[in-house]
């Protein structure tokens, strides 16, 4: 598995630099005016997919649905035509959340979920007060998430997209006979991997399914039958926000000073993390993140977490 990591993850600054001319032409193309913060979301995250430091992001900010799926389709349309480091990504629908996935490194973080290469630490929220449990005990909830990551795997390839859960979609593609995977023929369309009804089947809340999704060391664990549960513990404890920050080089910053930017955060109840830094799973989960880092350095020159505690709030899950 590293093997494969380091021969795909290693890019040079100045394919990033190709990769934000793309970013801004794409934008210019289809005349999608994000606000500032909006637009260093969206421009960090494609940083973060395009140099495999991540390999799901959640795209939460720059409109509502459905238009902004087709915003997302027709700029990455655009910078597919311009650069073939764009080629990997593609639009991923979940019910309402909307996802830009790099299919080789998720497919990659598929398998060395299955194979517990990865483990993750969850957190029940279906009892108060919250706890933590290890991936090596009995959860029919996590029995839940297995399934749909098995589910992912059955549609995301190292080479590609596989079409057997995605011909119902795409009828065009039925009649290709020749190829087992998914190689796109119209350009909205081939972007948007709708796995609403695939995941749907496997029972797993939304929340418990974005805490693996998107990288996180910690993830909520809690059934359908325990929502309102799991909103009211979550709500009434303090809570420590993680953050993971990064620096990028000054050429791939347009030329201004270094500032640390959000890669990701999540949070864990503040009980659950009296350590902070210095709590083991997070010692894990840095050390993991770094060697990606680093992998890149010549783009990503600096990464660190900075912990913060939150007082309760309401929370929506």
């Amino acid at each position: 598995m590293e093997s494969t990591i380091f021969k795909y993850s290693i890019m040079e600054v100045a394919e990033l630099e190709t990769v934000l001319k793309t970013f801004e032409s794409a934008l210019s193309q289809i005349k999608w005016r994000l606000k500032l913060s909006s637009k260093r979301r969206l421009e960090i995250d494609i940083m973060a997919l395009c140099t495999e430091m991540r390999p799901v992001v959640m795209v939460d900010y720059g409109g509502k649905m459905p238009e902004l799926q087709e915003r997302l389709c027709a700029f990455l349309e655009h910078c597919k035509e311009d650069c073939s480091i764009f080629k990997p990504l593609h639009v991923m629908v979940i019910e309402d959340m909307i996802y830009l996935v790099h299919a080789r490194a998720f497919a990659e973080f598929v398998k060395s979920s299955l194979n517990l290469e990865t483990r993750l630490i969850f957190i029940d929220l279906e009892h108060d007060p919250p706890k933590m449990i290890t991936q090596a005990e009995e959860s029919c909830v996590a029995a839940e998430l297995v399934l749909a990551q098995k589910t992912f795997l059955s549609v995301f390839s190292e080479n590609g997209i596989k079409i057997d859960h995605l011909e119902h979609q795409k009828p065009e593609v039925r009649a290709n006979n020749d190829s087992s995977l998914y190689k796109p023929t119209s350009s909205l369309s081939s972007d948007v991997i709708d796995l609403s009804e695939c995941i749907k089947d496997s029972h797993v809340t939304i929340p418990t399914l974005n805490g693996w999704l998107l990288g996180y060391p910690i993830v909520y664990l809690f059934g359908m039958a325990h929502i309102e549960n799991a909103i009211y513990n979550l709500s009434t404890k303090s809570l420590n926000l993680f953050q993971v920050l990064v620096c990028r080089s000054a050429r791939c910053n347009r030329g201004s000073q270094a500032q640390k930017q959000e890669l990701m955060s999540f949070s864990v109840p503040y009980d659950l993390s009296l350590e902070g830094m210095n709590e083991p799973w997070v010692e894990t989960f840095l050390t993991r993140i770094k060697a990606k880092q680093e992998r890149c350095n010549q783009i990503w020159t600096s990464l660190q977490m900075e912990v913060n505690a939150c007082y309760p709030q309401a929370i929506a899950l």
